[in-house]
C-alpha cells in the first residue's frame, strides 16, 4: 500500500502475533476486575488510550486487552465513563494542527511547515468526513482551528 503523502511505498500490516480471542495469554496473573481497576486508574490520571495500552503492556504485562475482554479499550473506558467526544486519533492530528499553526505565527516564512499544515488538515478532513458518514461525530461538525485551539487549551 502506498503512503499518502510520498511516492514512498509503505510496509502498511498489522505486526500483532495471532492470538485467539477470549483465550488468557500465559503468565497473565491479574483477574478482570483488577485490569478494569487499573484501566479506570489510569484514566483518571489522564491518561489516552495508547498510554493506558503501553502502561498495562509493560508494568502489569498484560499484552492484548482484547484478547482478554473480546473488548476494545476503549468500549471499556466508555463503560466505566471515560467517554470522550473527539476520536484520540482526530484529537491527536488536531493538536498537531494547534501546533503548527503557533509556531507559523511566530514564524511566518517556514515553508516546510506551511506543507506539513495543509497535509496535517487534509487528514482532518478526511478522517472527520469518515467519522460523520459513521455517525461517531455530528453532521453539522467542522474543522474550525480557533474553535479547536480553545478546545485543545482547556
Amino acid at each position: 500500500m502506498a503512503r499518502m503523502h510520498t511516492g514512498k511505498h509503505g510496509k502498511a500490516k498489522s505486526r500483532k502475533p495471532d492470538v485467539e480471542i477470549g483465550t488468557r495469554p500465559e503468565g497473565l496473573t491479574l483477574s478482570d476486575a483488577e485490569i478494569t481497576k487499573l484501566i479506570v486508574g489510569y484514566a483518571k490520571q489522564g491518561m489516552h488510550q495508547a498510554q493506558i495500552g503501553q502502561a498495562l503492556k509493560e508494568k502489569h504485562n498484560v499484552p492484548y486487552i482484547k484478547q482478554v475482554y473480546k473488548r476494545r479499550l476503549n468500549v471499556i473506558l466508555k463503560e466505566n465513563g471515560f467517554r470522550s467526544d473527539l476520536p484520540q486519533d482526530l484529537l491527536d492530528l488536531l493538536r498537531r494542527a494547534v501546533t503548527l499553526r503557533s509556531h507559523l505565527e511566530k514564524n511566518h516564512k517556514d515553508v516546510h511547515n506551511k506543507t506539513s499544515l495543509s497535509r496535517v488538515e487534509a487528514k482532518i478532513w478526511r478522517l472527520s468526513n469518515y467519522y460523520k458518514r459513521e455517525s461517531v461525530l455530528p453532521s453539522d461538525w467542522k474543522y474550525d482551528p480557533a474553535k479547536v485551539a480553545l478546545i485543545i487549551k482547556s
